[in-house]
């Protein structure tokens, strides 16, 4: 596959209503793949299929609305996707949310519906769409996770630990189907520019925070280059991630501590 060139690939994206997802969506689209976007709003989603029809053309993007946070939302998506007939030739599991704050002092509620969707909603899909590509023999799935999969992350505790397991388990699976055809690859961004903490009163340095359409554009020419890992942020963030394997995990749970309270992420409150 040449970098640009994604014609003849249906690629679901999820979390494509905004963000990184909304940026996967649109590169996807601008390489001449089919896109399936999945959100839980439907207007955004229309929003997005007009903005991709009107800059692109090509095949209309197909529209599901859904939350893969909740126990039935994965089971009712697949059952869209095959009662519409829709055949995903590439899953990229975007979607996911993450809290700040001291673990203790923040409502539990967001965090176990964080695990749902960062988890359980990726492994879902990965399994029922992961077993359809092995049996054609072609095809692959990009799970999005992060470089704060690296290392324990006080005062983002819950979050890391998603990523961390989807780290694990993509490392995992890529090994299992090595030799099917069928390509897994973990994509780990840095900060990225998006409303990840919209609502609170925590935020990300922009002096720091690359740009979606960036971070899509880079995961999408490793995926090509059948990497097994993308960093699609800055170079800055790939060296980041190596003392969280080389120093004790007491030190890299210390340090990643400090950082984020020199970042205020110990008095995060709601503020809307």
């Amino acid at each position: 596959m040449k970098n640009d060139d994604y014609r003849g690939v249906t690629a679901l994206v999820t979390g494509a209503s905004r963000g990184l997802g909304r940026a996967y969506a649109l590169e996807l689209a601008r390489r001449g793949a089919r896109v399936i976007l999945l959100a839980r709003t439907e207007a955004d989603l229309r929003e997005l299929a007009a903005q991709i029809r009107e800059r692109h053309g090509g095949p209309d993007a197909e529209i599901i609305t859904g939350d893969l946070s909740t126990s039935e939302g994965p089971d009712r998506i697949l059952r869209e996707l095959r009662d519409r007939g829709l055949t995903v030739d590439l899953l990229i599991n975007n979607a996911g949310a993450g809290s700040a704050g001291p673990f203790l002092g923040r409502p539990l509620e967001p965090q176990l519906r964080s695990v749902g969707l960062n988890v359980n909603g990726l492994l879902a899909l990965t399994h029922a769409i992961g077993a359809d590509l092995v049996a054609r023999g072609s095809g692959g799935i990009v799970n999005v996770s992060s470089t704060a999969a690296f290392q324990p992350m006080p005062y983002q505790a819950s979050y890391a630990a998603t990523k961390a397991f989807v780290l694990s388990f993509t490392e995992a699976l890529a090994e299992e189907l090595r030799g099917t055809g069928v390509h897994v690859m973990a994509a780990h961004p840095g900060a990225i520019a998006t409303g990840f903490f919209d609502g609170t009163s925590a935020t990300i340095d922009p002096r720091v925070a690359e740009a979606p359409a960036t971070v899509a554009a880079r995961t999408l020419d490793d995926y090509a280059r059948r990497r097994a890992a993308s960093y699609p942020g800055r170079p800055i963030n790939r060296a980041l991630t190596w003392p969280g394997r080389l120093l004790p995990r007491t030190v890299t749970a210390r340090v990643a501590g400090s950082l984020n309270r020199r970042l205020r992420l110990h008095e995060t409150v709601d503020v809307a």
